[in-house]
């Protein structure tokens, strides 16, 4: 069974990201300093995405010493994730406006 996910604001500016250029793929860095999320946040949070089926992720080929640095792992949507968070944010944006127009 999938883990059901919580769309919280950190979870939204993620998405956010990742919708933005759904065929690049983004390294955790990337995502913490686009997305202003510390690493504590962040990394639980896309394993969450990633066991519901949203993302997919893949460590960058090479090894450490011939990258001089650590190896990343980049984070891409899947077709599900894709379709799961555009449902979000049109849900989102409904309720919102439903909110301003009952004021």
């Amino acid at each position: 069974m999938r883990p059901q996910i919580r769309l919280s604001g950190a979870t939204l500016k993620v998405l956010r990201l990742l919708l933005s250029q759904p065929a690049q793929g983004f390294s955790g860095a990337d995502i913490s300093r686009s997305a202003h999320i510390g690493s504590g946040t962040l990394y639980p949070m896309l394993t969450r995405l990633e066991l519901a089926g949203w993302l997919t992720s893949e460590w960058e080929n090479g090894a450490p010493r011939e990258l001089g640095r650590p190896r990343r792992r980049f984070y891409k949507l899947t077709n599900e994730g894709r379709s799961n968070a555009l449902a979000a944010f049109n849900e989102f944006r409904l309720a919102e406006g439903e909110l301003a127009w009952n004021s």
